[in-house]
């Protein structure tokens, strides 16, 4: 039986429908750090602006949809992406392993192997991040100068806590190498040619070092007084 005539049950259990599943919500997850990372710009144009577009992803498909739904359903939808990308990635970490029982007895493999452990410790820092990162900016729960309906205020009393801004630094590299290997990874998998990869992993990078530096910019510019 061909992929295309399987079940998603059937296919899901295959490797090559795990890899689709990972490039699927990777570029998904890729879309929105780009979004995301340009929406925090507005944090340079001043409190009025930035504090303006937080109020209006909240408004997102009013009246249709209640305050704050479209909010919730971007939520349920990043973090289902999330999961499938992460049990994705486990589960054929663990094929890998079954199907290579015995280690190798030499560390010349490196770059795969390397580039492997890297993306799932990477994986690991950012979520632990992103969990941090919600208790601090939208419970509050993380930050004891916390006011509701007040995010550039939060922003900038999160980032004025040293190790909350050197936190976010490390996790924003942590992502940036992330996506240099994944974007990679992830256009093979929806079947880029060979001979297009030197490319693709130009492009990969320039999207590395444009997100990282991006994100990195605003802990920065709050800790050097740019944005008080």
């Amino acid at each position: 039986m061909s992929l295309a005539t399987r079940t998603p049950v059937a296919l899901w259990r295959t490797s090559v429908g795990k890899k689709a599943v990972m490039a699927v919500t990777g570029v998904i997850l890729i879309l929105f750090v780009i979004a995301h990372m340009v929406g925090n710009f507005k944090v340079f144009l001043g409190a009025t602006h930035f504090d303006e577009y937080s109020d209006f992803l909240r408004t997102i498909g009013y009246p249709i949809l209640g305050r704050s739904w479209y909010l919730w359903l971007q939520r349920g939808g990043l973090t289902a992406a999330v999961v499938l990308h992460m049990t994705a990635a486990y589960q054929l970490t663990v094929m890998a392993r079954r199907a290579r029982p015995v280690r190798y007895e030499h560390t010349d493999h490196v770059a795969a192997t390397y580039a492997a452990r890297t993306m799932r410790w990477g994986g690991v820092i950012i979520i632990l991040f992103v969990i941090f990162h919600l208790l601090d900016l939208t419970t509050g729960t993380a930050n004891p100068s916390f006011q509701p309906g007040h995010p550039y205020h939060n922003l900038v009393e999160s980032f004025s806590r040293p190790y909350v801004a050197v936190f976010y630094i490390a996790a924003v590299v942590a992502l940036g190498y992330h996506l240099f290997h994944g974007i990679a990874a992830m256009c093979q998998t929806l079947g880029v040619r060979a001979a297009n990869l030197p490319a693709v992993r130009r492009a990969a990078a320039v999207t590395a070092v444009v997100v990282t530096v991006g994100f990195v910019s605003v802990p920065l510019a709050v800790m050097a007084g740019i944005i008080d």
